[in-house]
């Protein structure tokens, strides 16, 4: 008889604490973590992007992870590329006979490999780029609903590289997508819930520290590295405003207040996500994130 899962997910809106229970959880299980975070992926972006690599570390042993610090935030990385990347990282730790966790917010990645997203490659197209470097965001926002009617992430619409990104996917040739390197997935999906006020409250705390451990410092350092502004702002929140800061266009209350209301505003996001992965068949067991408890008692089926 085949286990009841090969994959336990731990997911939930940012700053609901999944890292440090999905790496308690792994201890628990001897297993490995694979991360499910869209700019977790590139180096050098720690605090921002929230990585806490000292949450890996559960009595003294650090919990291997994967799919954290692989890409230098020049390079390009897309839902496609996560999802093949995830294929194999997820195929060598199930032929070590572990149990993979995977841990994070977003749920476009966690998506693409619950559901088994089938996508055609689409490379950087430069050449298209050139055509579309001095089109209005508005006019990118035409161009891409011209290909593309249904939009599925329309959050993205407020930044202009990923409408270009979205662009390149949906103009890029359409071939006979190979699903064979798709594993089968037997998923038991657990969700991390805060009250609202505790979880803007956690938002809140949680930039606080940020911007005392360095976030401003990081952003000048990827700037010093050769980072566009444009790239920065296309990194999210954090990346967004503190650039616009360093610009001079905010001042610091103005950073923290704006940010703490963006947060928040995208975890909100983040929960409909999920809501409407629910809707499209996904069991995701809800606990409260304060009840450790309860969760490990809910992962006890596996």
């Amino acid at each position: 008889m085949k286990p009841a899962y090969n994959l336990i997910v731990i997911l939930g809106p940012t700053a609901s604490g999944k890292t440090r229970l999905g790496a308690k959880l792994a201890a628990l299980w001897d297993s490995e973590i694979i991360s499910a975070d869209s700019r977790q992926v590139y180096r050098g972006m720690d605090i921002g992007t929230g990585k806490d690599l000292a949450d890996y570390e559960v009595d003294g042993r650090v919990v291997p992870f994967h799919m954290i610090d692989i890409i230098d935030p020049r390079e390009e990385f897309s839902v496609y590329d996560y999802q093949q990347l995830f294929y194999r990282c997820f195929a060598g730790i199930r032929s070590r006979g572990i149990i993979p966790v995977l841990v994070g917010g977003s749920g476009m990645y966690i998506e693409s490999v619950l559901l088994g997203y089938r996508m055609p490659r689409a490379p950087v197209n430069r050449g298209l780029r050139r055509e579309l470097e001095q089109k209005s965001p508005q006019e990118l926002i035409d161009i891409l609903k011209g290909l593309k009617p249904v939009l599925h992430n329309v959050s993205d619409l407020a930044d202009r590289s990923r409408i270009l990104r979205a662009i390149e996917i949906a103009a890029a040739p359409r071939q006979d997508e190979d699903d064979s390197g798709a594993p089968e997935i037997r998923a038991g999906v657990f969700g991390i819930l805060w009250e609202r006020e505790k979880l803007k409250a956690r938002i809140a705390d949680r930039l606080r520290s940020r911007l005392d451990e360095g976030l401003i410092e990081e952003v000048q350092r990827l700037r010093a590295k050769g980072l566009s502004w444009e790239r920065l702002e296309a990194f999210g929140l954090e990346y967004r405003y503190v650039s616009r800061f360093l610009k001079g266009e905010i001042n610091r209350g103005e950073l923290v207040s704006t940010l703490e209301t963006r947060i928040f505003q995208f975890a909100k996001r983040q929960m409909t996500w999920f809501r409407r992965m629910e809707k499209r068949g996904i069991l995701i067991n809800w606990v409260r994130g304060d009840d450790e408890k309860a969760l490990h008692i809910l992962a006890g089926s596996i």
